[in-house]
């Protein structure tokens, strides 16, 4: 009989993550997942209180984790206080829902100075990590379907996630060579705490879901195979891409 090939594992034992924006969220769902997976998770984030709990819950069921206070707006010194990683999720993101004639100076500078422009440095100051370490690695983009298509009142929102988008692609040229992989996922609509407000609006919701084509919102549990997928060996040839966990919004 032919010796079979072996299925790559999804384990991530031994591997340090660092997962941004970890105490609400998707950034939860995502620390969770990879601490399930075996690797060491650095919860991140402003609240002191919501990370504790965070890397708490992680250990209470025996995995590792730790809670780290950090602003990604300054990363190299968010960066140099989290150690070296071998897994960055780039979660920390917001948005400010307006029709484009009413975007501000203020609102543009808010959701662009954190969805892209502290996304971008703090994954450069990751890379530069892991370089140094000369042991690959694995970054973790966390775009959204407006990364792929237009939504109304989201333009400076749709313009971050287009950026995030091609800076994907683009660090994946740059960063092959070290073997550090790079790829984004783009979620639909997911409940949380941060999408909950606009729900309360029947129309909003209605609309929402007639656009998500197997017809239900989507759940942080959605995304946790994707990130433990994209972070290990079992995605080792896949990088400059991205995983779209839409429900199918754009596939027409």
């Amino acid at each position: 009989m032919p010796a079979l090939p072996r299925t790559p594992s999804f384990r991530l034992d031994g591997k340090r993550a660092l997962v941004t924006g970890a105490g609400r969220g998707l950034g939860v769902a995502c620390a969770a997942a990879l601490g399930q997976a075996g690797a060491h998770v650095v919860a991140a984030a402003r609240t002191a209180a919501e990370i504790e709990e965070v890397a708490a819950a992680i250990r209470a069921e025996g995995g590792s984790a730790e809670a780290r206070v950090i602003d990604v707006h300054d990363p190299a010194a968010a960066v140099a206080a989290c150690g070296p990683v071998d897994i960055l999720v780039n979660n920390a993101g917001t948005n400010r829902p307006a029709g484009f004639l009413d975007v501000t100076a203020e609102d543009f500078d808010a959701v662009m100075d954190l969805n892209l422009r502290a996304a971008f440095f703090v994954a450069q100051a990751v890379a530069r990590g892991q370089v140094e370490a000369g042991r690959g690695g694995s970054i973790i983009h966390m775009s959204s379907q407006m990364g792929r298509v237009g939504g109304a009142r989201r333009t400076v929102y749709c313009a971050s996630k287009h950026a995030i988008e091609g800076l994907t692609k683009a660090m994946a040229l740059d960063l092959a060579p070290h073997g550090i992989r790079v790829n984004s996922i783009c979620p639909t609509f997911i409940e949380t705490p941060l999408t909950r407000p606009y729900f309360e609006d029947p129309a909003f919701r209605a609309d929402v879901l007639a656009r998500i084509k197997l017809g239900r919102l989507g759940r942080v549990e959605d995304l946790m195979g994707a990130v433990v997928f994209l972070a290990s060996n079992a995605a080792a040839l896949m990088t400059g891409t991205a995983l779209v966990i839409d429900g199918g919004w754009t596939a027409d």
